[in-house]
């Protein structure tokens, strides 16, 4: 990887942060000050509980605190049995000002699967709370001791904090002591005659760096709208600013870690982007905010690349913040994300992506992304690169069109039409419905099935070699279920209702994937015969290949399969593994991860596909199950309870889901022509009933085909229905399932009727409303409708 930062000849050693402070400051930096005040009370628990609030928990009646003599004095014993979370938190609020500095630690033990973390919560002025777990640490399965520690500066906007332990899951907690001690002002540290602003130009842009706070503003001369950020991590320090002809070099100082950190603002010739690259040594115990997040305006919508494509209004009070990871499929599916009126907007490629995540927050009411960088093992380690590109128009499909142009830069874009060139069944998924059925009378449901004009057909579930045989022949792609992520503790068996034939069970325990303190990462839980979860370890994805070339060549030589679907490949996230034996940084992670795909599709000739999806896995996989349904929006337990019918809908599922007025075709807009995109399989079309004629709609809409979970009665029961939802859905699928959707478009403020384009000339128009609406042709489409219009033929409904 090309490092931001370039070598200059006869550049000299800049002075260590001591050395530009002098002797006024180096107090405030090697704490040569007299001792600081402790500002916890009863913060050693000698004074019992006193200056606590009584222990909190999600869950009624499944924790205690209590205190306890120890070695060292006394301790508060905090043990909970319950799954969700707990908070044990000081009495008292302490005033404080942007820029206060202070250091929390703690001493504790903890046992049990469960986690702690050590933390506070800011107000606002108005008492109102801004983050609930700001600096946090977090701990887990330490029974001989661990020693957290945090520095806090405190941001604009923040008046006051509250100091507390927060944890989740079942865990024996023993602290013996907490500690905040005030270190000082962000004020004292900054350096004295520092120009305000720094400025260059970028295309049409005009940028202004302010030093004060390492905030950009941003003039768009096209339109002169202003973009500008917000400090929202105080802990960075412009120390020295350094135009290299277009560009400006920062020298920065992380004060909570006193590192020395480089960031180089490099233009793109006349293109209206720049790039912000971060580089330097430091080590890293939480995620590194910065750059700033830009701030939103009234009527503008974030644009974010969650699964298939979500807009989040930022002014609606009802979306929640959240943490979104880049690298895995429960996050964002691509490495983007932007905010628009519609019209004009700015977005943010991030080009490295392994160990990125993007905050959704709230700043001044209105929803901000903030972008964040996660250790590499304990390191910032490789210089971490963001572009940011503006538009003065095109909203959310010029953004999913630059970043094709990226993806395509990044060797990623590669199309069905190429993948079927070297496997031809590929054909069989194109507008094919993902069939999920237990039954054992396959091929007699199959012949059903296509008497009633069902005639594309994916069949998921594993058969004989016979019955393989004769869905071939009937031109079924016949696949099934596979997995290379969770392995069973064998010892465990005989307290397990059933074994899972797909567990890796000879990897247990040298292959499993190991943290930073050498445990074993837990994965999926299984509910044994007493009732009790019990959890499968992490298979290390470097060891992943190997078990299946050793699976699944034998298996092919007796069945016959066209296909595999690799669970959760795609949907966990990239991990480091801390073993010795098998290390890795979360992009080996990446790397293994798309090795074990590339074996199904390129060396066993499969056409394959993979859970959720993530555009990492593109050059290697077919199609993707779940990248059409949002993963934080789907029925409960909707992985576990798959075959469930919901015959009443979950407001999130219906207003988030299935909401035409928050979803955005993002996925397809960049690579419809390269994936197929399919509904998960807890959240397929005729999962609930009520919202079924809206996800064929939705499939129409994106050129994607459906999926249907059933058996041989319910099949029968509703036969007509699953015909009209494939020949609503398969139809479009099959129509463009090899061409580049080339627009997305909304035909009323509202949303309600909306297109989509196609590179072969495909439209398709569907009205989500409940009234008709009236084409530029002059003719009606019905609420509840769609419209298909192909090249020289007369529109479909």
């Amino acid at each position: 990887m090309r490092s931001c930062i370039q070598p200059r000849a006869g550049r000299r050693r800049w002075p260590t942060p001591l050395q530009l402070l002098g002797g006024l400051l180096l107090g405030v930096l090697s704490h040569a000050a007299a001792p600081a005040v402790e500002l916890i009370a009863n913060g050693d628990f000698h004074a019992g509980l006193a200056g606590w609030r009584p222990l909190w928990t999600r869950d009624p009646g499944v924790a205690t605190a209590e205190t306890q003599r120890s070695q060292s004095g006394t301790e508060v014993l905090i043990t909970h049995t319950g799954n969700q979370d707990w908070s044990f938190t000081q009495g008292e609020r302490l005033p404080v000002k942007p820029g206060d500095m202070f250091v929390l630690s703690a001493q504790l033990a903890l046992t049990g699967e469960g986690s702690a973390t050590l933390g506070v919560i800011t107000y606002d002025v108005n008492g109102q709370p801004l983050d609930w777990s700001f600096g946090g640490r977090e701990v887990r399965a330490q029974p001989k001791g661990a020693t957290p520690r945090t520095r806090l500066i405190i941001p604009e906007r923040v008046a006051a904090i509250e100091p507390r332990l927060i944890g989740s899951g079942p865990a024996r907690v023993r602290l013996s002591q907490i500690s905040l001690r005030r270190d000082g002002n962000l004020a004292d540290l900054r350096a004295e005659g520092l120009p305000a602003d720094f400025r260059f130009e970028a295309g049409p842009l005009a940028i202004t760096l302010r030093t004060s706070d390492a905030t950009l503003e941003v003039l768009d001369r096209r339109d002169g709208r202003r973009w500008h950020q917000e400090s929202r991590n105080a802990g960075i320090l412009v120390r020295q600013v350094q135009p290299e002809g277009a560009n400006l070099r920062l020298e920065l100082l992380h004060v909570p870690t006193d590192s020395r950190l480089t960031a180089l603002l490099e233009t793109a010739g006349e293109r209206p982007e720049f790039t912000f690259c971060l580089s330097g040594e430091m080590a890293m115990e939480e995620a590194l905010a910065f750059p700033h997040p830009f701030v939103t305006e009234p009527g503008t919508s974030l644009v974010v690349p969650m699964n298939e494509g979500i807009s989040f209004p930022v002014d609606d009070p009802t979306i929640d913040p959240m943490r979104l990871i880049a690298y895995g499929g429960h996050g964002i599916c691509m490495a983007f994300w932007g905010v628009t009126d519609g019209v004009a907007g700015q977005m943010a490629i991030i080009e490295t992506p392994d160990d990125a995540a993007i905050r959704i927050d709230r700043a001044d009411g209105r929803l901000i992304v903030a972008p964040e960088w996660d250790a590499q093992k304990g390191r910032l380690g490789y210089p971490r690169r963001l572009r940011y590109v503006f538009f003065s128009e095109g909203g959310h499909v010029a953004m999913a069109k630059r970043y094709r142009e990226h993806a395509r830069a990044q060797g990623l874009l590669k199309t069905l039409a190429e993948k079927r060139e070297a496997n031809p069944n590929v054909d069989r998924l194109i507008g094919a419905v993902n069939v999920w059925c237990w039954d054992n009378n396959a091929v007699g449901i199959v012949e059903e099935l296509q008497a009633a004009g069902i005639q594309r057909i994916l069949w998921s579930n594993r058969q004989s070699s016979q019955n393989l045989r004769a869905l071939n022949d009937l031109g079924v792609l016949t696949s099934r279920y596979d997995i290379y992520q969770d392995t069973m503790n064998p010892a465990n068996f005989p307290r397990l209702r059933g074994i899972h034939s797909d567990w890796t069970t000879e990897a247990w325990p040298q292959d499993l994937m190991l943290d930073r303190n050498q445990n074993w990462v837990r994965g999926w839980r299984v509910r044994g015969k007493d009732g009790e979860w019990y959890p499968c370890g992490v298979l290390c994805d470097r060891q992943a290949p190997a078990y299946a070339t050793r699976r699944i060549p034998a298996e092919l030589a007796t069945h016959p399969y066209l296909c595999r679907f690799i669970d959760t490949t795609t949907a966990s996230p990239w991990r480091e593994c801390w073993s010795a034996d098998h290390p890795m940084t979360r992009s080996d992670s990446r790397e293994w991860k798309m090795r074990l795909l590339e074996t199904m599709s390129k060396d066993l000739g499969l056409v394959t596909g993979s859970e959720t999806g993530h555009d990492a896995a593109v050059p290697y996989v077919h199609y993707f199950e779940g990248m059409l349904s949002l993963g934080p929006y789907r029925v409960p337990d909707a992985g576990r309870d798959m075959q469930r019918i919901w015959t009443e809908v979950p407001e999130r599922v219906a207003k988030f889901q299935l909401g035409h007025r928050y979803r955005l075709p993002l996925w397809e807009l960049v690579y419809h022509d390269c994936v197929v995109a399919q509904w998960y399989w807890g959240d397929y079309n005729n999962k609930l009933p009520a919202l079924w004629d809206k996800r064929d709609l939705f499939n129409a809409l994106y050129g994607t085909p459906p999926m249907f979970m059933f058996n041989h009665r319910l099949w029968q029961e509703n036969r007509e229905r699953f015909v009209a939802s494939y020949q609503a859905a398969a139809s479009v699928a099959r129509a463009t399932g090899y061409s580049e959707m080339v627009d997305h478009r909304f035909l009323t403020p509202n949303r309600d009727v909306q297109q989509t384009r196609f590179a072969n000339g495909v439209v398709v128009t569907v009205n989500f409303g409940e009234e008709p609406f009236e084409m530029v042709d002059g003719t009606q489409l019905a609420a509840g409708r769609q419209r298909l219009q192909l090249p020289g033929v007369s529109p479909q409904e």
